[in-house]
């Protein structure tokens, strides 16, 4: 028997993928649409309003805005972090309406750049043998980006939004509807009086009864 007979279908199956590039562990596959709201959040107000407290949350933090209206706002800002290496933030702010609030969209791109030196040569003419390339060690330095990812930290975005509440335009409150006071009930109607029946006339005696006199 041979061994490739003996190996099951599946298992084959599973060294071929593992040889094909390690598609099992690709960043697509990885990737999953969660219900989570890590990049967006409903906030009170119209979108150009939530828009303009985006921008204004950017400046506040030193970004220089590249874009800015209505609809969507994008800054960016710059860091150092050795002499060789440069790092740029991007900050992509999309707004939308949803019913009479707004929808706010965030998503960060993190550059990285480095430092990288080009040796060039110099020509030196040496009479009849025309001219030589020697390398003189002259450097062109220039920075080449050797990365870019998308910032996945909840806790930064979750900033974020924590400074875009403090320039959102503040909404009245409502005030509670005035208690409605009970309507009192009537008085019952008031029995009345009896009337008094009328007496003897004043000064008049009360005529007695007179005996008829017999025949």
């Amino acid at each position: 028997m041979r061994l490739s007979q003996a190996i099951p279908a599946g298992l084959l199956a599973v060294s071929l993928t593992a040889c094909g590039g390690r598609a099992a562990d690709s960043t697509l596959i990885r990737e999953s649409f969660d219900s989570g709201d890590t990049y967006s959040r409903t906030v009170p107000g119209a979108p150009a309003q939530a828009c303009e407290a985006a921008r204004r949350t950017l400046l506040s933090q030193g970004y220089a805005i590249a874009r800015s209206d209505t609809a969507a706002v994008e800054g960016n800002k710059n860091f150092q972090p050795r002499d060789d290496e440069h790092e740029q933030l991007v900050l992509r702010i999309s707004c939308a309406p949803r019913g009479d609030q707004a929808l706010v969209f965030v998503s960060a791109v993190q550059d990285r750049y480095a430092l990288k030196k080009s040796p060039t040569s110099a020509s030196v003419g040496v009479g009849a043998l025309g001219s030589v390339s020697l390398p003189f060690g002259s450097n062109d330095d220039s920075l080449v980006k050797v990365a870019s990812s998308t910032v996945q930290d909840a806790q930064f975005y979750r900033r974020f939004f924590d400074r875009l509440q403090q320039y959102l335009p503040v909404v009245p409150a409502t005030p509670p509807p005035a208690p409605v006071e009970p309507t009192p009930a009537a008085p019952p109607a008031a029995t009345p009086a009896p009337v008094p029946e009328p007496g003897p006339a004043p000064g008049r005696a009360p005529a007695a009864d007179t005996p008829v006199p017999a025949h």
